[in-house]
């Protein structure tokens, strides 16, 4: 068996030079279809890091902020969870609550505080769907690309069946099956990128909830600390 083993490989090897030599536009839709796969497993992989990091930052965040007798004390807490979006929208909030207090000593515009927690909301949420258009379009689009390089295969099958003049099924089979392994894998690409853009919309969705509550109990604190 191990001796078979090296001959096996290098069977694979000429036959996939063949299938380059013979039909280079199917191998080409083959590399797309892998450089989508890549790409697009790579962002999930990341997306999935950022969003449990931001989870727990989240969670332990908003411990330290409940407990926290005033602003102040959440700004110096705050800088142990850098990676919460919580803590990027509330220094939004802190630092245009700074400036109203800079200027007239106290929080005098609450809708501007208002409007500025939800730039930072919106900046955050922007941060959250970086690359997920990526994954929509590897999940839209890699089915036809496959689908695409299929039908090339299948062409070319039948060409080279004509120029050999056989009309049996072991004749243009191994054409057939090398061009659908172009569809297997425009699926293979499309399948996951599907269901993680699925996933981690819904994690997104969670996370802009959890940061407009959030922004509530923000100015909660903001006129405990500072009054009307």
């Amino acid at each position: 068996m191990s001796f078979e083993a090296p001959f096996a490989f290098l069977l694979q090897v000429e036959n996939l030079w063949e299938m380059v030599q013979r039909n280079p536009l199917e191998v080409a839709v083959l590399a797309l279809l892998a450089v989508f796969s890549v790409f697009s497993w790579t962002v999930i992989f990341s997306k999935w890091l950022s969003f449990r990091g931001a989870q727990r930052a989240n969670l332990r965040f908003l411990r330290a902020f409940r407990k926290a007798p005033g602003l102040e004390a959440v700004v110096v807490a705050s800088e142990q969870f850098r990676p919460s979006p919580l803590v990027a929208v509330f220094d939004f909030g802190y630092e245009e609550i700074e400036r109203q207090v800079k200027q007239r000593g106290t929080v005098t515009n609450r809708a501007s505080v208002e409007r500025t927690i939800q730039l930072g909301i919106s900046e955050e949420l922007t941060k959250l769907e970086r690359h997920m258009n990526w994954l929509a379009t590897t999940a839209s689009v890699s089915p036809f690309i496959g689908l695409f390089g299929t039908v090339l295969g299948i062409i070319q099958a039948f060409m080279d069946l004509s120029k050999s003049g056989s009309t049996s099924l072991k004749a243009v089979g191994p054409g057939i099956a090398l061009a659908l392994v172009a569809t297997a894998v425009g699926l293979a690409a499309a399948i996951p990128a599907a269901i993680f853009y699925n996933l981690f919309g819904h994690r997104i969705r969670e996370i802009g909830a959890r940061m407009d509550d959030f922004a509530l109990e923000f100015l909660n604190m903001s006129e405990r600390t500072f009054g009307e």
